[in-house]
């Protein structure tokens, strides 16, 4: 059983870690000392707001130093580490601030929004009534002038910017004076585009407006799994008072270590590596549309994020050609969405999206024989298997 069991693990790592050119654009990888900090002593403690567990003095300093180094890297001014999940973020926001029937408006799963807050998830969860924002999905933006009509109209107690499909920076500025007259709650659900935010290669949304920005912590953000919350004072401090033991008890403090180590490497790198993540996406992008692929927006340079999105057609192609990238080591998801996030933080530039491009090509176009792209894309994969924009120990 110990045998099978580590044998399992081991497969996974020398494939996914060694063998695998990973372009899932809500995956990253942690860096050696951040991965290393949660397999920490702390993965065994308990800590409490009421004291009622001693020996947490360390782990107490911890949790504010991450609060200290977070609201530094995203200009807030509270900070919480405590959510397990970017879901979980999203469902401390909504319950402090939303009441049953009220309304919310956000992106709908439809036009790329994440499903987990509409009709299916949380929204259900909590009996609210969903607004889908006017959407382009030409531009694959929110159309501003239909969004305030929309919002004047049926004056919703919350809106949230963000998305899962998610290319170019909301109109949050646009949109959030109105929603703000009307009285409603500003949110940013940045789950995606978290460590480009922090890099200040994106936007900048207290600055534009927003009240409260959340998200997962793994995907352009480089830290464990988990979640975030970053406030004004005001929506944070409500917030802080709910989170336990409403909605986490142990919030696992080897993870929190690991989100504050994190952090402070994305003070410290986040803007270089931002600038490089979307760099790289223009780069493969315009370069999968030279090898007859067809890229959303070629017409607004295909990008500002970290995401490709490949025009596909149905979920059932996309399904298909993913199994096809997966049997040569690329791996992929089945929306045609790509993602430079996690080959950025190998060291990958612009020349080796080129290559990659030309790797998913040979597969998807050329239709060139499945062992031999394979080869290539591992031999490929050796020479980029230390991690970037990290502090080097």
């Amino acid at each position: 059983m110990l045998a099978e069991i580590l044998g399992m693990v081991k497969h996974h790592e020398e494939w996914r870690g060694q063998e695998c050119l990973n372009l899932i654009p809500s995956e990253n990888i942690m860096s050696p000392t951040v991965r290393s900090l949660l397999s920490s002593d702390l993965a065994h403690r308990y800590t409490s707001r009421e004291r009622f567990y001693m020996g947490t003095k360390f782990l107490d300093e911890i949790e504010l130093y991450g609060e200290e180094i977070a609201k530094t890297v995203f200009r807030a001014e509270t900070a919480d580490l405590r959510p397990l999940s970017g879901h979980v973020a999203d469902w401390i926001f909504l319950s402090t601030f939303t009441s049953p029937n009220d309304k919310i408006l956000c992106v709908s799963p439809d036009d790329g929004g994440y499903p987990g807050m509409g009709e299916k998830g949380l929204a259900t969860l909590l009996s609210l009534r969903v607004i889908g924002f006017p959407f382009s999905k030409e531009k694959m933006n929110i159309k501003v002038s239909e969004a305030v009509n929309v919002v004047l109209r049926e004056r919703p107690n919350v809106a949230v910017f963000g998305a899962s499909f998610f290319l170019f920076p909301h109109p949050v500025q646009e949109i959030a004076n109105v929603a703000r007259e009307v009285g409603a709650v500003i949110g940013y659900d940045g789950s995606h585009v978290l460590g480009l935010i922090a890099g200040k290669e994106f936007q900048l949304p207290f600055k534009e407006g927003v009240n409260i920005l959340v998200g997962s912590t793994h995907k352009t953000f480089f830290g464990p799994q988990g979640g975030i919350i970053l406030a004004d004072k005001e929506h944070g401090e409500r917030m802080k008072e709910k989170i336990e033991p409403m909605f986490v008890d142990n919030a696992h403090w080897n993870r929190v270590a690991a989100l504050t180590l994190a952090c402070a490497e994305m003070k410290k790198f986040g803007q270089e590596y931002a600038k490089q993540v979307i760099q790289n996406a223009k780069k493969i992008a315009k370069t999968l549309a030279e090898h007859n692929f067809s890229v959303a927006c070629a017409e607004l340079s295909f990008t500002e994020s970290h995401q490709v999105l490949l025009s596909y057609g149905n979920y059932e192609k996309g399904l298909e050609i993913a199994r096809k990238l997966e049997d040569v080591n690329i791996i992929v998801d089945c929306g045609g969405r790509l993602g430079t996030c996690e080959v950025t933080r190998r060291g990958m530039k612009e020349g080796e999206m080129e290559q990659i491009a030309e790797f998913i090509g040979r597969v998807v176009i050329d239709k060139e024989e499945t062992e031999k792209v394979k080869k290539d894309v591992e031999k490929f994969v050796r020479d980029f298997n230390r991690i970037e924009y990290c502090f080097k120990t």
